[in-house]
């Protein structure tokens, strides 16, 4: 039997095993929804992978992936559209731009951060590493780093309204809250738990012959509530270090 040609052999010996090349199969396709096509867009564009974008709003990472791959809408779609820096119209419903050519871009936004109530706030401290996703009223974006477990807070009554002074935070505004910031400085705006008390309130710290106070800076606010001592089981919740409207019309 020939077992060479042209001085090559035909046939491998036992103790020289042949040489196997890989066979490289193409990748399929993956194919997505429209919508899916539009939102993997965005994501791509503002640069995360499916991760980042799980530890920034707390998405599932599963979630996302079956929104680009078959989904067809989404009720995360706000969150991911500010995440993104995307027309949410357009990632919603395809029309228009992907980006807002009637928007100038703004300062870099950091977040999304979860909007939430005065008892979540009170118990921010405690619970914010478990915090559910779901039991924010909305997640926004803020122009500052409100650090590792900031959140928001909506200005309620008007303890803290001050017309035409440095400061004026009406009803319905939104707090931007530091909650890593739990060593606040007099003149700061706080958030503070009250001693007895599962909520918090929104007040400014300041110091009245060397003892610590939250005032309320409506200058027509009751004397008798204007002024709150700072008991010891008072628990600081976080620094205010910026403000914003709220729902516009």
């Amino acid at each position: 039997m020939r077992t060479s040609y042209n001085g090559l052999p035909l046939f491998a010996s036992i103790d020289q095993p042949l040489s196997v090349s890989r066979i490289v199969v193409p990748m399929a396709t993956v194919k997505r929804t429209e919508f899916g096509e539009r939102l993997w867009s965005a994501r791509k564009h503002a640069g995360l992978t499916q991760k980042q974008v799980e530890k920034l709003t707390g998405i599932p990472q599963s979630t996302s992936s079956t929104a680009e791959r078959a989904g067809d809408s989404s009720t995360d779609t706000a969150v991911y559209a500010k995440l993104y820096c995307v027309n949410a119209h357009w990632l919603a419903t395809g029309e228009g731009d992907m980006l807002d050519s009637n928007v100038t871009p703004g300062p870099q936004g950091h977040g999304p951060y979860p909007l939430i109530s005065y008892i979540q706030a009170g118990e921010w401290t405690e619970k914010c590493e478990n915090f559910d996703r779901e039991d924010a009223a909305q997640w926004l974006v803020s122009t500052k780093n409100l650090g590792r477990y900031g959140y928001f807070l909506r200005v309620r009554g008007k303890s803290m309204e001050n017309p035409g002074g440095e400061y004026d935070f009406r009803e319905g505004m939104i707090l931007h809250i530091n909650a890593d910031m739990l060593d606040p400085s007099p003149g700061q705006f706080v958030i503070v738990r009250r001693e007895g008390t599962n909520e918090s309130t929104f007040k400014k710290y300041t110091m009245i012959e060397g003892e610590p106070y939250l005032e309320a800076i409506n200058p027509n606010w009751p004397l008798d509530k204007k002024f709150l001592k700072l008991q010891p089981g008072d628990v600081w919740c976080g620094v205010v270090v910026d403000a914003s409207l709220g729902k516009m019309p």
